[in-house]
């Protein structure tokens, strides 16, 4: 049987700052993220079966991308929790994340791609994950270079 991708886009905004970095990415920015994540799997073929025909519903990555990702950094300012920036006062704003890495797209993706890899149902493997911080820039991991 022959394996189908589907894939789901979300969007986000996001602030970060990289510390050290030698441009202008060390000042605090944001982005207009998109993030596409495709599974791979078998299309179901139960006739009669409330799912026959799908690989899976496209709500299940949204349960498990919505939480883990979209809810979490959506309108937040993401900061390196290594870096002086830890120690700056930021107790007025609701949604300030300090991560144990730089927070570059290449990161975030590798973060993103293990917390939705935990919460993914068997029948299915995670395939891609593509993270946009501009219309022409992005990071992306695929199960075929890992």
């Amino acid at each position: 049987m022959k394996k189908i991708r589907i894939t789901k886009e979300f969007k986000f905004e996001m602030a970060h700052a990289l510390h050290g970095y030698d441009g202008l990415c060390k000042n605090i920015h944001g982005h207009s993220y998109k993030l596409r994540v495709t599974v791979r799997g078998n299309v179901r073929q139960e006739k009669g079966h409330k799912k026959d025909g799908m690989v899976m519903d496209f709500s299940v990555i949204k349960d498990i991308v919505k939480p883990e990702v979209i809810d979490k950094y959506d309108h937040s300012l993401v900061l390196n929790a290594n870096s002086p920036h830890a120690n700056i006062d930021l107790s007025a704003f609701e949604k300030v994340h300090y991560l144990p890495f730089q927070p570059t797209s290449e990161n975030l993706v590798l973060d993103f791609v293990k917390k939705i890899k935990e919460k993914l149902p068997s029948h299915v493997e995670l395939y891609k994950v593509v993270l946009s911080e501009t219309a022409t820039s992005f990071a992306e991991w695929s199960l075929e270079d890992n």
